[in-house]
């Protein structure tokens, strides 16, 4: 079969490799549309991100590898025993991020907090390829409602699910979104279905303001026009917003706003209020502990998305609470357009993108 691999940051070739093994508790799988993450993008390219001292030592032990493709829409053309929740001709998409299985968490029934485990793409094979096997485990069937191309953001969309599950929304509490890419608008979305009131959005990008308004927002702030701290506050009796969804932060060189947006968040966020940070920064930055002590604010991550996120996900699709149709802006045809999918992803601004760009390998 035809696979993506990398030989080093900057080096993906299309080569040709053995198809994979099927195994027990695994499913063989025809990819019919994969798209990179934000994060595989600025791997790709080798700049420090989540997981890139991981990749690095891969790279330099293993290539050729096949590396990332964790968002996407494969269907089950095999599987292998002791697999009992999907059939073959099913469709599906996945979690990425899964339980070892073996360690104290996941044999005590807490398998959702374990961290020792594998990530599809990471340290297992992803889906840049024509074919992939998956663990049964990370896998969730796909509606009829949903396309292709919207079942490979379930993915991304399972985890604001968890970004909005931790931070505990009230009835009514407002909330400030900054930065109005994939996850900032799936953020948007799940929040506003789960109780929220007034929404307010940021970014630097008009088409990503229009698209946040056009999803639910009740104001969408340009930071490149207006000072959104102050602009947060105005719209807000001067308080600050109950929750502040991070989104926005990482390497200026793809784009994104560094960490100033965290130090925004904080500065936009009223007293004894919330601060779920979505964003991966790639290395250890300053805050004023002080300040935030000062102030009773609280600093929460995200838990990883579990089954339970991943099916409800699903739900929300299938029955349009959460439209994702409208931020796939690009997409392309053919197993040799992965490259360029990388492009587009890792510099949306220039080509205007909202979702990554995806790439259709079957109808």
């Amino acid at each position: 079969m035809k696979a993506w691999r990398f030989y080093g940051f900057g080096d993906m070739r299309l080569d040709d490799v053995p198809m994979p093994e099927l195994k027990a508790r695994h499913v063989l799988v025809e990819v019919l549309c994969v798209q990179p993450s934000v994060t595989e993008a600025q791997l790709a390219a080798g700049i420090r991100t989540l997981a890139y001292d991981r990749i690095k030592k891969r790279l330099e032990t293993e290539a050729p590898v096949q590396l990332f493709g964790h968002e996407f829409c494969v269907r089950v053309v095999e599987v292998g025993e002791g697999v009992t929740r999907v059939r073959v001709g099913d469709r599906v998409a996945a979690r990425a991020k899964l339980p070892c299985e073996t360690c104290p968490l996941c044999t005590s029934g807490r398998g959702h907090l374990c961290r020792k485990g594998p990530i599809i793409g990471f340290q297992l094979p992803g889906c840049f390829a024509e074919f992939a096997v998956l663990p049964e485990i990370a896998l969730v069937k796909v509606d009829d409602r949903i396309s292709n191309s919207e079942a490979a953001c379930l993915q991304s969309l399972s985890d604001s699910v968890a970004a909005v599950e931790t931070a505990q929304i009230g009835i009514g509490n407002s909330v400030a979104i900054f930065g109005q890419g994939s996850m900032g608008l799936e953020c948007l979305q799940v929040a506003r279905v789960s109780g929220a009131g007034q929404i307010i959005t940021v970014d630097v990008r008009d088409e990503a303001c229009a698209m946040s308004l056009e999803l639910g927002a009740d104001l969408a702030i340009n930071a490149r026009n207006v000072d959104p701290v102050e602009a947060i506050r105005a719209a807000t009796g001067g308080n600050g917003v109950d929750i502040v969804f991070e989104c926005a932060g990482g390497s200026p060189q793809q784009g994104m706003a560094g960490t100033r947006s965290v130090t925004q968040a904080v500065d936009a966020v009223r007293s004894g209020g919330k601060i779920i940070g979505v964003s991966w920064f790639g290395a250890p930055f300053e805050v004023d502990i002080d300040l935030m002590r000062e102030r009773s604010l609280r600093y929460l991550f995200p838990d990883i998305s579990t089954f339970e996120h991943l099916e409800h996900t699903v739900s929300l699709v299938a029955s349009g609470r959460v439209r994702v149709k409208p931020t796939i802006t690009h997409t392309l045809e053919g197993l040799d357009q992965v490259p360029r999918a990388f492009e587009i992803t890792a510099h949306k601004g220039k080509f205007q993108a909202i979702n990554p760009a995806q790439v259709l390998l079957c109808p």
